[in-house]
């Protein structure tokens, strides 16, 4: 965290530093391309009235150095150079002293000296700053029949008076008051993360319980909420898969127990014809119930897979329904159940093998858990955009405590449920349902029945590509 902590700062003050940067070549740029022949400018046109009262009201060289001086103490620097090569200071001193090359030019030539538009210097906007010679305006003026050349720019003091000093270290006080700033929100950032960093810890270990609070109303709060839930799912899962372990553990164990036992009697002891009979059809019935769940376990494992390798073809849904209710006409006989169809002729893009599974175990469910002499009704409709599937019998039914749990795996509701079965079935046509990017749902009361809808997408494109 100490290591976020310096990146925040660091990635601060580089944000800070790359803005001042931007700043000044903005700054720059504008005083090149418009402030700085603007500066040039105003000050010619100062010059220029200097140059005025000088030739009006001060052509008497008693009063000529006087007034210039006096012009020096208003916060002006000015350099004086007549035709026979004769300077004069006024103001505070130049520390550049050396004249331009142009200041006979505009003594001879009558020519205006632009030295603040033309001056140069590596730093730029701080040239302006030079207190040098060469970066003054200089303008021509006559004296008692001799030509001068007035050269002027402002005293660098006036450029920093009392309020500019003011606004420096109001920006200092802000620079200072933001990094401080940016400090403290970095720890107060950070604290959060260090904590979500402890509990993730906690979470590697299988500690599932360890307590987060963190009550914000931010990103941070988002991430605190979607980590509790987080970490709600996986002691959830924890728990399915400890369940599950034992669930498989004992529904393997049970059926070979038998198988064992039978086989055992079957060679220790004298049986007779219909004990022999009776044994085998136990052996038979228990390896057949393992056959079963090793499919189903098989199954549930592909189909956890991510990319799981769909078999999509066109199947005609209404015959593959049908034909599974003729594959169970002998368990219908046996029970005395009527079924009821409307089963309108559509083809449809899926995993043929995967739907029967799904058919399959619906119509099973319904026979074995339905009441003698009962009834199991299926319809399917379709529109423009997807297909609804109903399977409703007058079974046993379910609690609605029970609805909440009957696609997790080896849930089955009561001891009336678990002859034969092995509590996968529902799990698996959930995620054959899931993979076609369909949805199921379940209404259920006791004694009264249960009814499954299947709605499935029947213009699929994802399933065609």
């Amino acid at each position: 965290m100490r290591t976020l902590n310096r990146k925040f700062i660091v990635a601060t003050l580089l944000i800070l530093t790359i803005s001042i940067t931007i700043g000044m070549i903005l700054a720059n740029f504008t005083y090149l391309t418009s402030t700085k022949q603007k500066i040039d400018q105003q000050n010619v046109e100062i010059a220029q009235r200097i140059t005025l009262n000088l030739e009006s009201m001060h052509a008497d060289p008693s009063s000529f150095e006087p007034f210039l001086e006096s012009i020096g103490n208003l916060g002006y620097q000015l350099y004086v150079l007549n035709e026979h090569g004769k300077e004069a200071y006024f103001g505070k001193p130049f520390t550049k002293n050396e004249p331009p090359n142009e200041a006979k030019k505009v003594i001879t030539e009558k020519r205006i000296y632009h030295g603040m538009s033309n001056f140069s210097h590596k730093f730029l906007l701080m040239g302006h700053f030079s207190n040098d010679v060469r970066n003054t305006v200089g303008v021509p003026f006559t004296m008692s029949g001799v030509e001068y050349g007035l050269f002027i720019r402002p005293n660098n003091k006036l450029l920093f008076s009392d309020i500019h000093m003011i606004l420096a270290w109001f920006f200092v006080a802000v620079a200072v008051v933001s990094i401080s700033g940016v400090i403290l929100f970095a720890k107060h950032l950070i604290k959060p993360i260090t904590k979500l960093t402890e509990a993730t810890k906690e979470i590697t270990r299988e500690n599932f319980h360890y307590p987060l609070k963190i009550e914000r109303n931010d990103e941070i709060g988002q991430l605190v909420e979607s980590f509790n839930t987080m970490q709600k799912q996986l002691q959830h899962n924890d728990e399915a898969r400890k369940s599950f372990i034992n669930n498989v553990s004992h529904d393997f164990q049970s059926p070979l127990m038998n198988i064992q036992g039978y086989a055992e009697l079957l060679l220790s002891q004298k049986v007779n014809e219909r004990e022999y009979r009776e044994y085998l059809q136990v052996i038979d019935h228990e390896s057949k119930r393992l056959s079963i769940l090793t499919k189903q376990l098989l199954l549930l494992t592909s189909l956890d897979q991510k990319a799981y390798p769909m078999m999509i073809s066109e199947v005609q849904l209404d015959e593959q329904i049908k034909q599974t209710i003729r594959r169970y006409h002998w368990r219908l006989q046996e029970k005395e159940i009527e079924v009821s169809y409307k089963l309108p002729p559509v083809r449809i893009k899926v995993d043929a093998e995967l739907m029967s599974n799904v058919w399959d175990n619906l119509i099973t469910n319904a026979i074995k858990y339905n009441i003698n002499g009962g009834n199991i009704w299926i319809s399917l409709s379709r529109n423009e955009s997807f297909l609804r599937i109903i399977v409703k019998d007058t079974g046993i039914g379910m609690s609605q405590e029970a609805l909440t749990q009957i696609f997790d795996r080896f849930y089955r509701v009561d001891s009336s449920r678990k002859s034969g079965g092995t509590g996968l079935g529902l799990s698996i046509v959930k995620q054959i349902i899931d993979l076609h990017g369909g949805e199921i749902k379940v209404d259920s009361k006791v004694a009264k029945g249960t009814t499954f809808t299947i709605i499935l997408p029947y213009m699929n494109k994802k399933l065609e590509e």
